[in-house]
């Protein structure tokens, strides 16, 4: 039997976010959303309808007044992707680090017990054959570097009272009610219904390991409900052996997909990020298998356009694009330098 848990999850309106609260809550546990609201214009359409209540507020914010009573804590709030983290150079690690860091040290500090981080199977950048998490990371992007270096520091804040445990997710992919077009399997797919046209930039060749948005959603709810020992101080990545694939293979299962679109490689690429991930470590300790692999997910997402008829205008717009939708905020000077949101006067 499952002990119900009361749950702060940071970044509940984030891409992936808003596909992990619904299934907590369906699980019983009590959730508390935790968003800034940098994207909030980013819905596509209507998904589950058992969203928590949100604490409209940044999270380097957090105080330990807002984790009262609360049992574990989720960490998915930071910039995403490498553009984004370009754009504003610097900040990144003051967010993605350092905010992260103070999460988990408030988290710590409030007598919270265990703490869920996301990181990504990016900290590994490049690397011959197959890694796994006992594997040397070489992290290539400032996005990269930041999860590394939380993860240092949730290593240090790990004791008897506190269980961090870090999840090092595979490329996401799939549908989700504030869908992101930025990821490669979402992108392809968007293009071959919009464009009907994939011309990659490059050949193709280097690996991704993949994983759907909802298996890391299952992962993280089987993290929260192990007992507390198996999952103390542990690093666990996030996905499937078989879902490890070159771009090339992730652009021709969406072409198969969408009947009609022509697809098109280029030369090879300078971005030579590119690794095999092991998975047997999350499969051994927790029974982790995932439900969904790239064919399923390109039919999900294809099912998905065809029944909201999307339009390039949406699959082009900023609302699903993580850099379009900072460079706005930035612009129209919603928000300053450090990404802290201005009063306007109107």
């Amino acid at each position: 039997m499952v002990t119900t848990m009361r749950i702060l999850v940071t970044g509940t309106e984030g891409y992936l976010g808003c596909l992990l609260a619904p299934t907590l809550v369906e699980q019983g546990h009590e959730v508390i959303g935790l968003d800034t609201g940098f994207y909030k214009n980013g819905w596509l359409y209507h998904g589950q309808s058992t969203a928590p209540y949100t604490l409209a507020k940044d999270m380097r914010d957090l105080s330990v007044d807002d984790l009262d009573g609360v049992d574990a804590v989720v960490a998915m709030a930071e910039l995403s992707n490498d553009p984004t983290g370009d754009l504003v150079g610097p900040i990144t690690y003051d967010i993605n680090h350092r905010g992260s860091a103070h999460v988990a040290r408030v988290a710590k500090e409030a007598g919270v017990s265990r703490f869920v981080y996301m990181s990504s199977c990016s900290v590994y950048g490049v690397a011959d054959g197959w890694v796994d998490e006992t594997s040397p990371v070489d992290p290539q992007t400032a996005y990269a570097e930041c999860k590394a270096l939380t993860e240092d520091d949730l290593h240090e804040l790990a004791g008897d009272s506190f269980h961090p445990t870090m999840l090092r997710n595979a490329t996401a992919f799939g549908a989700s009610p504030r869908q992101r077009f930025d990821i490669v399997l979402n992108n392809l797919s968007g293009l071959a219904w919009v464009e009907r046209t994939i011309a990659m930039t490059s050949d193709g060749t280097p690996w991704r390991p993949m994983v759907h948005g909802l298996d890391i959603a299952k992962a993280i709810r089987m993290v929260l409900e192990a007992p507390v020992e198996t999952v103390h101080d542990q690093v666990l990545n996030v996905g499937s052996n078989d879902q490890n694939y070159t771009v090339r293979e992730i652009a021709e299962t969406v072409a198969r997909e969408f009947d009609g679109c022509e697809l098109s490689f280029g030369p090879p690429s300078a971005d030579n990020r590119s690794y095999r991930v092991n998975f047997d470590r999350i499969h051994d300790t927790l029974g982790f298998s995932c439900d969904w692999d790239l064919a399923r997910g390109a039919r999900q997402l294809h099912e998905l356009f065809r029944g909201i008829g999307l339009d390039a205008e949406t699959f082009y717009g900023r609302g699903h694009t993580r850099l379009k939708q900072i460079e706005h905020l930035l612009g129209t000077g919603q928000v300053d330098r450090e990404l802290f949101w201005k009063e306007l006067a109107v």
